[in-house]
């Protein structure tokens, strides 16, 4: 079912090869931020170092870190000053996972999409005040997998 992906290039001489990414919170208060993350993950904490906490997914992968920034003042998206970055977290389920984002501290932004629909978003922030969607529906994972099937050799333009 669908064709494999297209051959990679080489990598460049000039660049490194990614051991992990992670993308790292700013945030008043590590601990709520960081559980926060974890369980809407379904992860958990490395809270060892009181200025970072690493928020560590189901399978074991550290993919969020939360670091302290006493004076950290959350973005004010969209009507103020702008975001910097956002996570766009795509679910099979939007009804459960915004329950689950709001029963953990989550606060909506924009829900102005219908459940109903094949396709949309909620904006949400984290206790922190980070932006972040939770969607479904686009692309479905065929088409994903057609795209990404297509890129060429060099990748992206």
């Amino acid at each position: 079912r669908g064709r494999a992906p297209a051959p990679r290039a080489p990598r460049s001489p000039h660049t490194q090869p990614l051991t992990r990414h992670a993308v790292v919170f700013y945030a008043v208060d590590t601990h709520t931020e960081s559980r926060f993350w974890a369980a809407l993950l379904d992860g958990h904490v490395i809270d060892d170092d009181p200025g970072f906490h690493c928020v560590v997914d189901h399978d074991g992968n550290w993919i969020i870190g939360v670091q302290l920034a006493p004076g950290h003042t959350p973005p004010s998206w969209p009507d103020g000053a702008s975001q910097q970055v956002h996570l766009d977290l795509h679910v099979d389920d939007p009804a459960s996972a915004f329950a689950q984002a709001t029963r953990l501290g989550a606060r909506p932004l924009l829900t102005d999409s219908d459940l109903a629909d094949d396709a949309g978003h909620f904006v949400l922030t984290d206790p922190a005040g980070h932006p972040f969607c939770i969607g479904w529906g686009h692309p479905d994972a065929d088409t994903l997998r057609q795209f990404l099937g297509t890129l060429p050799p060099e990748g992206p333009p």
